[in-house]
């Protein structure tokens, strides 16, 4: 079977300033456009069956600087809603909640139509997605694709690899890189983490 395939999107503003950002939908800047531009050289020898993406610009721009034009968008790919923690730095977080983590507390409320989101609701969301790539790729050695953001691809790499969301913590994720998840004897691994050219 193919490999997923991984790629966080490039710089944003706010990524940059390591704001927040699940419902906002921030353009990349031109660092981040040339962080998606120089992957392309590492996606175009791929077998690729398909690719999905989220629906945010900053994942779709990144999708087609790469040379996926044809990714289907999936809103499960989204962002993790960070509820009335959306814009806001951990820095910030931490002056009224010392020691506040995402992976293990979550976000406080926000309002109706961006609630926030816990790390069992994102697990749960990953598991959807992944269930819907293994539909994608039945018995082919071709990979699949995902273009989406920092926080979700992390929870959905613990996912795969049979860890609780929590475990996301532990996959530091940079803007505009490359992962792949494969097997090894028929057990999902980790086959490259954080690709960029060169590296």
């Amino acid at each position: 079977m193919g490999d997923l395939i991984l790629v966080r999107h490039g710089e944003t503003e706010w990524s940059r300033s390591g704001r927040h950002t699940g419902s906002t939908d921030v353009p990349l800047t031109e660092h981040g456009r040339n962080e998606a531009r120089r992957l392309a050289p590492l996606i175009r020898p791929l077998r690729i069956r398909t690719a999905f993406v989220s629906p945010s610009q900053r994942a779709r721009e990144t999708a087609e600087l790469i040379g996926l034009r044809e990714a289907r968008v999936d809103a499960g790919l989204r962002e993790w809603d960070y509820g009335g923690y959306e814009g806001v730095t951990t820095a910030d977080i931490q002056r009224t909640r010392p020691g506040w983590f995402l992976f293990t507390d979550g976000v406080a409320p926000g309002p109706p139509d961006h609630p926030g989101e816990t790390p069992a609701q994102v697990g749960e969301r990953a598991d959807r997605v992944l269930a819907r790539v293994e539909a994608a790729r039945p018995g082919t050695e071709e990979h699949v694709v995902l273009v989406a953001h920092g926080h979700f691809l992390r929870v959905l790499t613990a996912r795969r690899l049979g860890l609780p969301a929590s475990a996301g913590a532990l996959f530091q994720l940079a803007t505009g890189t490359l992962c792949r998840l494969g097997t090894e004897h028929g057990r999902p691994v980790i086959t490259a983490w954080n690709v960029r050219p060169g590296s």
